[in-house]
């Protein structure tokens, strides 16, 4: 069964989330844990989490992904912002406990003119402060489309982050078809290619997610705009061949194209129509 769900809000609680996803025919979803601009969380409503347990229960919505604020720099120059960044996490992963087994996504950071060696060291040092043996949560290191000066921009650099974190079993990768091929990974025509590669490099077992999304720009553009399912560059072909292929298939995959619930719907309904399975 294809596992697939999109981006929701979650203004109206978790048990709100869930209906809505059944409601379009989705089985997972991903939302923000805040306002994704950063910011406060609002207090956790203990039993609109206990009810969204229950429902999820009885209707299968496992795994869920948490997104970390997108304006969140683990990696900023400015030691006030990764200080932000860090208690804003670790608050994060605090209240995701509450919903065991969750996937909590996050973009690596800018190194901002400091280079990626030492974008790389503070990510690491980030997550040596935050992660805990105990947590259940895995978060994600998202493979970013090397916009600027994001760290994440390569298999590489996400190894290189992955290496230096000493609890590193509590991490994993999410692959974001849109950015990994304004990255340079030619996803589209060669998807065969770029998985030996993400498997040499990282490990096919450390990719627990998959964002699941068109490119409105050329391979190798950096430029990181999501297009809708079928209507980008990469074409309703390539992402079908993605939601099929072997090493790929048994994953959950998260929509984060530009739609309303309706266009949301479509998409699902789509993909699993394509899904061979």
């Amino acid at each position: 069964m294809l596992k697939i769900g999109c981006h929701l809000s979650s203004a109206k609680g978790y048990l709100a989330m869930g209906k809505e996803a059944i409601k379009i025919g989705a089985n997972t979803f991903q939302f923000f844990t805040r306002n994704p601009r950063g910011g406060k969380a609002k207090p956790l409503d203990l039993e609109d989490v206990a009810a969204y347990r229950a429902f999820a229960q009885e209707q299968g919505l496992f795994p869920i992904l948490a997104h970390a604020p997108y304006t969140l720099n683990a990696c900023a120059a400015d030691e006030g912002l990764r200080t932000f960044a860090r208690e804003t996490m670790a608050d994060d992963l605090a209240r995701l406990e509450h919903i065991p087994g969750s996937l909590y996504n996050f973009h690596p950071g800018s190194h901002v003119k400091q280079g990626p060696e030492v974008g790389i060291a503070l990510i690491s040092e980030h997550l040596n402060a935050i992660l805990t043996p105990v947590q259940s949560t895995t978060v994600l290191l998202e493979t970013m489309a090397g916009k600027g000066s994001e760290v994440g921009r390569s298999f590489e650099e996400l190894r290189a982050i992955l290496d230096r974190v000493e609890l590193s079993d509590k991490l994993g990768v999410c692959l974001d078809t849109c950015h990994v091929s304004d990255g340079g990974y030619d996803i589209a025509c060669d998807l065969d290619g770029v998985l030996e590669e993400f498997d040499k490099v990282i490990g096919l077992g450390r990719l627990k997610a998959i964002h699941l999304n068109d490119s409105m720009n050329p391979l190798g553009s950096h430029k990181d705009r999501h297009q809708k399912l079928g209507e980008g560059t990469l074409g309703l072909e390539a992402l079908e061949r993605i939601i099929n292929h072997p090493a790929l298939r048994e994953l959950p995959f998260y929509l984060e194209t530009p739609n309303d619930l309706a266009g949301y719907a479509r998409e699902i309904a789509m993909m699993k129509e394509a899904y061979q399975g």
